[in-house]
């Protein structure tokens, strides 16, 4: 789990559409960043392009079924995953919690208490990371804890939005983020898509030596921005 100050972000696995856009709907009246996949394929490139912070999977879906695809994931990772399914029965809810599922859910449970049960899910989740995170790379040290950022051995002030920004760029190195990714995951739907652009260069006049040819958050010409670096 990344210790960003804004929105975590779920994404919903459901092949039927209404029921996805109805837990999207919920669940961006919470504060929550949301995305919606209908089938695993969707799912697993969605996982690939952006930073998810928990899952809500339905079980029976065309295709792989949710259990797969929670199998394929906890190959590689312990991302919070809650189950929704029609059936109800101890013996789903077994091989559920059998795959390391978080929560198992049914579709008969209103739309609030899921949106409970994501934020109890998030919440234990984020009880369970170390108490001390820092991303070292050098000249540039990003103490998540503290929420500070140090330059050459000195503290740089940033906003709870640059913090926020460059922290989720630097938990991912090499990863390419659009600037519509960006703008969406800390700003919304509405504004100026500018503001990406205008951020991302008050960060680099504060953690390159030369912001002018930057050495950390390196442009990717018409799609985006990624970090370079290595922890140290």
């Amino acid at each position: 789990m990344r210790e960003v100050q804004l929105p975590a972000t779920v994404l919903v696995v459901d092949d039927d559409i209404a029921i996805g856009q109805l837990l999207k709907d919920f669940l961006k009246a919470e504060g929550f960043h949301v995305l919606v996949a209908t089938d695993a394929d969707k799912a697993l490139a969605m996982l690939h392009q952006e930073p998810i912070d928990c899952m809500i999977l339905d079980v029976m879906m065309p295709g792989r079924s949710g259990f797969d695809l929670c199998r394929q994931i906890r190959e590689t990772s312990d991302l919070p995953i809650l189950f929704l399914s029609a059936y109800d029965s101890d013996r789903e809810k077994l091989r559920g919690f059998g795959l390391k599922g978080d929560d198992y859910i049914s579709k008969s449970a209103s739309p609030g208490e899921i949106v409970a049960r994501v934020k109890a899910v998030l919440r234990r989740s984020q009880r369970e990371q170390p108490t001390t995170r820092v991303l070292d790379f050098g000249r540039l040290v990003i103490d998540l804890t503290a929420h500070e950022v140090r330059v050459a051995g000195r503290p740089v002030p940033f906003t709870t939005r640059e913090f926020a920004l460059l922290s989720l760029l630097a938990e991912h190195p090499r990863q390419v983020f659009t600037r519509e990714q960006l703008f969406e995951r800390f700003w919304g739907d509405i504004g100026d898509r500018q503001t990406v652009t205008v951020h991302i260069r008050r960060i680099r006049e504060k953690i390159e030596e030369n912001p002018a040819e930057p050495h950390h958050i390196i442009t990717v010409r018409g799609v985006g921005y990624r970090f370079e670096g290595e922890k140290e």
